[in-house]
């Protein structure tokens, strides 16, 4: 109903913002590190999901698009709400959300506020069939921008290039070096697979 929210910030608190426009103050609810980007004075777009529920509504926002299609696909598992969700957010970026769905890390998930080992669970097994690598990757390396890329180092293919994205994603050479080496996979695999064993041992 509400996708995003143009205008003035007028008042920031520890939970959210209040953005004018038009001459009307919307309340939106936002994570902790989004808030502490944000001033009076400033002009925003800020990209909004609107609950309505029997007892209220309100707006929960986002300054990334990415961020809010992440929130939308962790309300579609059961049992995690808006406020859960914005915590997820709040301590996992969304794409460090999609690379531990996708590698299986239940600790990463279950470092944020109120989610235990067993909700994270939930979240990858729900989550997992719906997130893919290749648009992770892209979408990182998206925001990333141009990354200098390590030598192979007589790597495979798959290999190489499963180091050059793990760069990509902010990791040192070495680290993404080692983590590919260790890597266990059988011969012939594509990077998919290699950067999915990669990213278990990091």
């Amino acid at each position: 109903m509400i996708a995003y929210v143009k205008g003035i910030v007028q008042d920031l608190s520890e939970t959210g913002v209040v953005v004018e426009t038009g001459g009307i103050g919307y309340e939106i609810y936002m994570t902790g590190a989004a808030l502490s980007r944000l001033r009076i004075g400033d002009e925003v777009k800020i990209h909004t999901w609107f609950q309505v529920r029997d007892d209220g509504m309100a707006l929960f926002g986002f300054t990334a698009k990415d961020d809010l299609e992440v929130f939308r696909l962790l309300l579609g598992v059961s049992g995690v709400g808006p406020k859960a969700a914005l915590g997820i957010l709040g301590s996992i970026s969304s794409d460090d959300f999609r690379f531990a769905v996708l590698s299986d890390d239940v600790k990463t998930i279950s470092s944020a506020p109120g989610i235990g080992k067993k909700t994270a669970q939930k979240i990858i097994l729900e989550l997992k069939d719906k997130l893919h690598l290749e648009e992770a990757f892209e979408n990182k390396l998206e925001k990333a921008g141009e990354v200098q890329l390590p030598v192979g180092g007589g790597l495979s293919d798959a290999r190489r290039e499963a180091v050059e994205a793990l760069v990509a994603l902010g990791y040192n050479s070495s680290q993404a070096m080692k983590a590919v080496r260790d890597a266990s996979v059988p011969d012939g695999a594509d990077t998919e697979a290699v950067l999915k064993a990669a990213l278990t041992k990091l």
